[in-house]
This record gives structure tokens, C-alpha cells and sequence, in this order.
């Protein structure tokens, strides 16, 4: 009986029940996750060391290193050799038996916006926190996109091998800035140039390490022994292992309980502790996520005319994803358009026909590729959880769903505000159709926002960003991918708002300003907050957005 088992227990199962369970069975490996941060906190470098730990490096290029060595997931050239993440990218890569999904995030505020779109692809966000500093005013905002999401959230404090501030007020201010709770797991042994180790505090088990050779390019030497053992280690001074037992105490009495449940709830974040750059407390952080962080899960569809919340299950239901992010000109040598696609539900199979719900057609997928940094692999088959690249000839927008079963659409993700203003010209106007494709390639991808005036029909496009960088990487990226030398000159507008309603009522201010968005939408830009401010007092019977 037992040599046919196998072949009885195939038979019975059914094609579209040995597919859920090889979805289900997969969906349980994948971990996405975004990581966040206030810039020069150390969100690449810590992106760095999960692929070093991974295996997928030999060895680690750490941003602002001093040999020069660009991170692996910087790969835009302006990111080398500014040492910034300017836009997002997608890794996807084994680690100990787990497929992790992650999305390293700019930290920059001016590019926010691209940020808070790749977080909604996110299952968990990974914040680093720079152990001098603390919570910051950019990862205040970045935590906040968070909790509307209702993110889970893990916390890793930096830099600890770096003078730092009291770790007890650091903890009193994540919960007081932030309004959630806080819970290390771990906890550092010494800190700036005494930083020895961390302290798993379920277990008692100590890591203390060794630093090797290569300025945290490569894994360092651990010793792991009990806390009972600890006082008879030569490394350490009875100082610190009397600070380390002290401030182990007053956490167990008077911290904050863990638990699955909450975290997962968002209410408490789980804090641990190291140094990225020199690779101390790393590991432990990557296997300690591996458990607690959630594999997919269900996802809501946008049903605004129905009275029960459509749910979408990543096994149950049939194959679907949508777009979070375009990106232009991630191969310079065929200058193409990557979109990246967050699967939902289902599995994807090679050479799939879908329905593309915005343009109402079926499409074929046809070369997916997973990502691993700049690289790319040809897929086979993918699952909920992961992301993969899929070449844009012009059939894909940001927000765009994709699926193979009922006809539904994900919840759109929201446009900002524009703050600044410019007119971008070409330095030679032969070169405008050059300059015409790369603004609207540009403005598909959200790295900025191309605006008409509504008063002239004829005039050249205006550009709309949320910080001025923007325009930086504009004028880089103009050049360095179109061949156009520009000049840009700032317009004298700071703020905007999407305005709806009867156009013919509006009482407009002097100084406002009529334009339409790439999408045909109506936005008044003003000349200061106090302008718009006016505007909506007068015009009680419009809406003004800050979003769209």
C-alpha cells in the first residue's frame, strides 16, 4: 500500500487543487518588504548586508564607501555618484529557505511619493533608525504611510558602533513621535567604539563579534554564549556587563510585552539593534524578521458601488497583480520601460493572457523577469508576494490591474501635490521630440509631474515636483538617457490643489494659476499657502484636494 500511496493521493487531487496547494505551499516562503528610512540613516547599506548574508554578494559596497564601491541596488548612475537612492528597486533572492521580496526605498523626501507607492507593495517595512539621531522628520512621514496601510513594522537602530544617544529615551521617543509601542528583542552590548555584540533577550543568548578585514564588506566572526557566561569573558569590562544586566532588568520590569498579534495589528514594533556597516547585529535581525514578518495575505479590491468589500485571497482566487511602479531606462542599452508588478493572488505561468482592466482588452505577458538588482531573471512561474518586471510598450500605467479572473480593480494609488514649479527648455530646439519623449517617460513613472497650462493650449509643458532634487535628476537623467541639455527656471508657485466642481463659479485669486495634470485633471497652483488657503475659504462649494 505505502509504494502507492503517492500515485492514489495525485490521483485524487484534482489540476486546480494541486495548484492552490503548490500556490499556498509557495505563498508561505515569500517575505516582501519595504525598507524605510530618514536619509544617510543606513537603509541601503542594511539592503546591502541582506544580500551579502544571502549569499547573492561576496562582498558588500557600502554607500559613501571609501573605496568607492557603489551599493547594489543603487543602479542608476546618478545614485553612485551622488551616494543616494533616487528611486526604488526590487531584489528578490533566497534566504534560508525563504524568498525574500525587497523594496529599497529613497529616503530622500523630495522623492516620497515614489516611496509611499512602492510601500503599498509592501507586506512589512523594515525602519531604520540611526542610533544618534533618532526618529527623524522624514521617517516620521514614511512611518505614517505605514499606519495608514496598517503595516507591520520592525525597527533596527543603526550606527551603534557610533556615539549614540541614551537608548531608553530613543525607545520613549519612537513610542511618544510615533504613537506606537515599542519592544526590543535584542539588545546591544556597549555601544560607539564599545560595541561589542547584542543580547537575544528571550533566550539570554549572546553574540559578541570580531570585525574582519574588508571595512564590513565581508560576514564578521561571532562568538555565541550565555549571559551566564558573560563575566568571564576577557573582552568585556565589568562596567559594561553591569550596564548590559542593569538595563536588562529595567526592561523586564517595566517594558513593553511582545506580542505576534499586536505587532502584526500595528501597535508595537519590534526593536533591535547593530551596525550595518560593520555587519554587528545583522544577521540576527534578518532571522528574526524571517519569523515574525507575514507572508501575503488578502488584499481589498476597489469597490466603490458595491455594499461588500470585495476581498481578494492570494490562493483562492485566480491570478492578479497591478503596477506600483514604471521605471524608464533601467538598461541603457535598449532603452526600454520596466513596470513593476506586485502579485496578489494566483500564480503566474509563462507567456500568460491577461485582462488589463483599465484599457478593457486581454494583453500577453510575455518575458516577465524577477529582479535582482540590476540583473534580470527570465520567470518561469511566480506567486503572491512577488514582484516581477514586465517590458511597457505603452500598455501600462501606474495603478493598473492585471488578472485572469472576475473583472476587478485594486485601489488606486494617490498622486501628491506638486510644491515646486519649473519650465524645462531645451538648449537646442531641434532636440524637442528627444525631450518630449523623455518628459512623458519621466512623468508615466511619477518622477514627476508634467502639467499644461489651461490657458494656453500651445505653450510648452510646465514640470510639478515635490522637492527640487527632483529637478536635478531630471536634468541628469534628460542628458544622461535622451541626449538633452536643459535649463530650468523655477515658476513662483509653492503649493497646489486638485480643485472639483462648477469651474464657472470659482472665484480664482489673482496670483492663482490654471493647469491641467498629465491626465487631464484641473489644478490650481498658488503663490503661498496663504493664497490657497483663501481660495478654499471663498469656495465653499468646491472641492480641493491634496491628492488625487
Amino acid at each position: 500500500m505505502p509504494l502507492h500511496w503517492p500515485f492514489f493521493t495525485r490521483d485524487l487531487l484534482s489540476p486546480s487543487s494541486a495548484i492552490k496547494a503548490e500556490i499556498a505551499t509557495e505563498t508561505k516562503k515569500r517575505r516582501t518588504f519595504a525598507i524605510i528610512s530618514h536619509p544617510d540613516a543606513g537603509k541601503t547599506t542594511l539592503t546591502e548586508k541582506l544580500l551579502l548574508y544571502s549569499g547573492m554578494l561576496r562582498t558588500a559596497g557600502m554607500v559613501g564607501g571609501r573605496k568607492g564601491k557603489a551599493a547594489a541596488s543603487d543602479w542608476m548612475s546618478l545614485e553612485q555618484e551622488r551616494g543616494i537612492s533616487i528611486t526604488a528597486s526590487a531584489m528578490q533572492f533566497s534566504y534560508k529557505d525563504t524568498i525574500v521580496n525587497v523594496l529599497d526605498t529613497p529616503g530622500h523626501q523630495d522623492f516620497s511619493e515614489d516611496t509611499y507607492r512602492t510601500i503599498t507593495a509592501a507586506d512589512s517595512v523594515i525602519m531604520v533608525l540611526d542610533a544618534a539621531k533618532g526618529v527623524e522628520a522624514q521617517t516620521r512621514k514614511l512611518f505614517e504611510a505605514c499606519r495608514i496601510r496598517s503595516i507591520p513594522v520592525i525597527t533596527f537602530v543603526n550606527k551603534m558602533d557610533l556615539p549614540n544617544k541614551d537608548l531608553l529615551d530613543l525607545l520613549s521617543e519612537v513610542e511618544e513621535v510615533l504613537g506606537i509601542q515599542s519592544c526590543p528583542l535584542n539588545w546591544p552590548i556597549g555601544g560607539g567604539k564599545e560595541f561589542k555584540g547584542i543580547l537575544n533577550r528571550k533566550n539570554k543568548e549572546i553574540h559578541l563579534y570580531t570585525r574582519t578585514g574588508g571595512a564590513g564588506s565581508s560576514i564578521p566572526d561571532v562568538e555565541v554564549l550565555h549571559l551566564d557566561s558573560l563575566v568571564e569573558h576577557h573582552s568585556l569590562s565589568s562596567e559594561v556587563i553591569e550596564n548590559l544586566k542593569e538595563e536588562i532588568e529595567l526592561l523586564d520590569e517595566a517594558g513593553n510585552t511582545f506580542t505576534q498579534e499586536d505587532f502584526l495589528a500595528g501597535k508595537i514594533t519590534p526593536v533591535f539593534f547593530g551596525s550595518a556597516m560593520i555587519n554587528y547585529g545583522v544577521e540576527p535581525l534578518f532571522d528574526a524578521f524571517i519569523d515574525l514578518a507575514p507572508c501575503p495575505s488578502s488584499r481589498p479590491a476597489d469597490e466603490k458601488d458595491s455594499e461588500n468589500e470585495l476581498i481578494i485571497d492570494p490562493v483562492e482566487e485566480p491570478f492578479s497583480a497591478y503596477v506600483f511602479k514604471l521605471q524608464a531606462n533601467m538598461n541603457p542599452r535598449h532603452r526600454d520601460c520596466v513596470a513593476f508588478l506586485r502579485i496578489n493572488s494566483g500564480r503566474y505561468e509563462k507567456e500568460q493572457q491577461v485582462k488589463h482592466m483599465r484599457l478593457g482588452k486581454k494583453i500577453r505577458l510575455s518575458r516577465p523577469h524577477s529582479l535582482q538588482v540590476s540583473q534580470r531573471n527570465t520567470l518561469e512561474k511566480a506567486y503572491p508576494g512577488d514582484i516581477i518586471g514586465i517590458i511597457n510598450s505603452g500598455h501600462f500605467k501606474i495603478g493598473d490591474t492585471i488578472t485572469t479572473g472576475t473583472n476587478f480593480t485594486y485601489k488606486p494609488l494617490p498622486m501628491f501635490q506638486p510644491e515646486i514649479f519649473a519650465s524645462v527648455r531645451p538648449l537646442d530646439m531641434g532636440k524637442r521630440k528627444a525631450i518630449d519623449k523623455g518628459m512623458e517617460q519621466l512623468a508615466a513613472e511619477g518622477a514627476i509631474q508634467m502639467i499644461f497650462d489651461a490657458e494656453n493650449d500651445g505653450a510648452f509643458p510646465l514640470v510639478g515636483a515635490v522637492g527640487w532634487l527632483q529637478f536635478e535628476v531630471l536634468q541628469y537623467r534628460l542628458k544622461d538617457e535622451y541626449g538633452v541639455k536643459t535649463e530650468v527656471n523655477k515658476l513662483p508657485y509653492t503649493c497646489s490643489a486638485w480643485v472639483f466642481g462648477d469651474m464657472a463659479t470659482l472665484k480664482k485669486p489673482t496670483g492663482a494659476k490654471f493647469v491641467k495634470d498629465q491626465y487631464e485633471r484641473l489644478l490650481l497652483l498658488f503663490s503661498d499657502q496663504w493664497e490657497k488657503n483663501y481660495a478654499i475659504r471663498e469656495n465653499p462649494d468646491h472641492e480641493f484636494r491634496n491628492f488625487a
